[in-house]
């Protein structure tokens, strides 16, 4: 705690000081032009990777980067998805995964989750990524594989969400499917074929 309080008082006497215009615009205005949806990972910074100013990036943060496909109830992660596009009105929206992930390594390696239920509850959102990647004969599955798979299948998640789906038959947003590798930095972005294309590096 120690360290996260010292942080506090280096954005105050440093930071904050030489940003202090933008803030006081930000206090009265919000109007993030992308969605980034990412891993929870303490290690993926959406802001430090895309180099991001405060207020340009709307954030959604899950475990696995995992986005459920619309259901009738509460749900925190549709608010947010909802409130990203029918009230900030995003242009553009980027669900990225990330190498060494930890909630898809569980997966690949099928780690037993008995002693976190709400993670293994959760991860089921990922059961179509990993059926799509089963590897024949019994083999191992190839981790980075699923973590593409995985971003692919949140994208398909995301346009079923109502506000979403008229977005895009509105052509007023743009889906973005990224794996950045944490050892490199780079990021490489998914086209809808399934390459690779590096953004970064």
């Amino acid at each position: 705690m120690h360290d996260l309080t010292e942080g506090v008082e280096r954005f105050r006497h440093d930071v904050f000081p030489a940003k202090a215009e933008l803030f006081a615009e930000l206090a009265a205005h919000h109007r993030p032009t992308a969605l980034f949806i990412g891993c929870s990972d303490a290690r993926v910074v959406p802001e430090l990777i895309t180099q991001s100013e405060p207020g340009e990036l709307f954030v959604i943060r899950t475990a696995g980067n995992l986005v459920p496909a619309h259901a009738p109830g509460p749900d925190g992660v549709a608010a947010s998805v909802e409130y990203a596009v029918a009230v900030l009105g995003v242009t553009d929206i980027v669900v990225c995964g990330h190498s060494a992930c930890g909630a898809m390594t569980a997966l690949a390696e099928g780690h037993d989750l008995s002693a976190a239920p709400a993670v293994a509850g959760w991860l089921r959102h990922a059961e179509a990524s990993l059926a799509r990647t089963a590897p024949a004969g019994g083999a191992p599955y190839a981790l980075e594989a699923l973590v593409r798979e995985n971003v692919r299948a949140q994208l398909a998640n995301l346009a079923t969400h109502p506000s979403v789906a008229r977005a895009l038959a509105e052509q007023a947003v743009v889906l973005h499917g990224w794996v950045y590798d944490i050892p490199s930095g780079a990021v490489e972005r998914l086209d809808t074929a399934g390459r690779r294309v590096t953004l970064a590096a």
